[in-house]
């Protein structure tokens, strides 16, 4: 019960973050410059009357506050609100360019932790060694430099300069292979995956570089507490010292970095889908706020801002089940 309460108590205080979090995405796109309707109704031939009566029936022609509170009432029930620019539900919209960004966001973290824990491990290991330095500049290479830029320059040597890999779009692998015009699906696949890898790498090197220098430091602690070299003096190998007593308690803090380093490739993923003609949820996004499609900015802020939240509480209670010294409330 404990570990329930801790839980509802954490979603609680989900709710005020949220709260700001719309007060503020509001607040900005409604006073950015510029008209949704008349961008809407661009290089057409329209009268002020035609104006009044669309921003009437989007209720544009009402007060701020207003708007926000008949907004934040459809919220709580579920409704998302109606994009004016693309004159559909924001939630159709949002559904249909959430799989890309999924497919984009898991694929860079599979990337950045099946390339940072071992890198960070061989670099305990061999503490001050070539590995370890190798593996440190790599590192501060990674966290310096931004994911956008490692895009561009992936585009121009793999895409451009040698032709091995595609520069733009993905190939969906849950989509049938005839609608990509694929003989069969091991076709299918082998696409996709070559459409992947450039964006998953510019969108996983952060993530990996921050990954495997925390990994790094903890293995390091961890190979110097004193059951370790108590380990070592009953003769126990050194790859079972690694295994079973260094590497599990190592790997606590590596959950705090993946779950708060969330909202980071959410982020990372808006320019990585723009840099690769992505058509997923960032993108749309950067569209949404070109066309001043308040209720598309919203909605996209408001769910990228409860993934996040959702994505630390699950963070918080994975430790009860890594550390067994960690505790939510008293246990019964």
């Amino acid at each position: 019960m404990g570990l329930f309460r801790y839980t509802i108590f954490r979603l609680l205080q989900a709710i005020p973050v949220l709260i700001g979090i719309s007060i503020i995405t509001f607040a900005l796109a409604n006073l950015a410059p510029g008209d949704p309707v008349r961008l809407m109704l661009q290089g057409q031939e329209v009268d002020e009357e035609l104006i009044r009566t669309i921003e009437a029936r989007y209720g544009l022609d009402q007060p701020v506050h207003v708007r926000y509170w008949n907004y934040m009432t459809g919220l709580v029930q579920g409704d998302l609100g109606y994009s004016i620019h693309r004159r559909r539900p924001v939630a159709d919209l949002m559904l249909e360019r959430a799989g890309p960004t999924l497919l984009l966001v898991l694929s860079a973290y599979v990337f950045a932790l099946a390339t940072a824990i071992p890198l960070g491990v061989l670099a305990a290991k061999r503490r001050n060694k070539p590995a370890d330095h190798v593996s440190r500049i790599v590192a501060l290479v990674g966290v310096s430099t931004p994911s956008f830029w490692i895009g561009i320059m992936l585009i121009i040597v793999f895409a451009v300069q040698l032709g091995v890999l595609p520069s733009a779009g993905l190939v969906y692998p849950w989509q049938p292979p005839e609608a990509a015009g694929h003989s069969g699906y091991i076709e299918h696949w082998i696409e996709s995956i070559r459409h992947l890898i450039l964006p998953m790498i510019a969108l996983g090197t952060l993530q990996m570089a921050t990954l495997m220098r925390v990994e790094r430091t903890q293995m390091i602690e961890s190979l110097q507490q004193e059951y370790v070299t108590l380990a070592r003096a009953y003769g126990v190998p050194e790859r079972t010292i690694l295994r079973k007593h260094a590497f599990r308690s190592a790997q606590l803090p590596i959950i705090t970095i993946v779950g708060l380093n969330l909202s980071t490739a959410l982020g990372g993923a808006v320019l990585i889908e723009t840099v690769f003609a992505i058509n997923g949820m960032g993108r749309l996004f950067i569209e949404a706020i070109q066309q001043l499609d308040y209720q598309l900015v919203m909605g996209i802020t408001m769910v990228l801002g409860a993934i996040f939240v959702i994505g630390v509480v699950i963070t918080d209670i994975s430790y009860a089940y890594i550390d067994p010294r960690v505790t939510y409330g008293d246990r019964e």
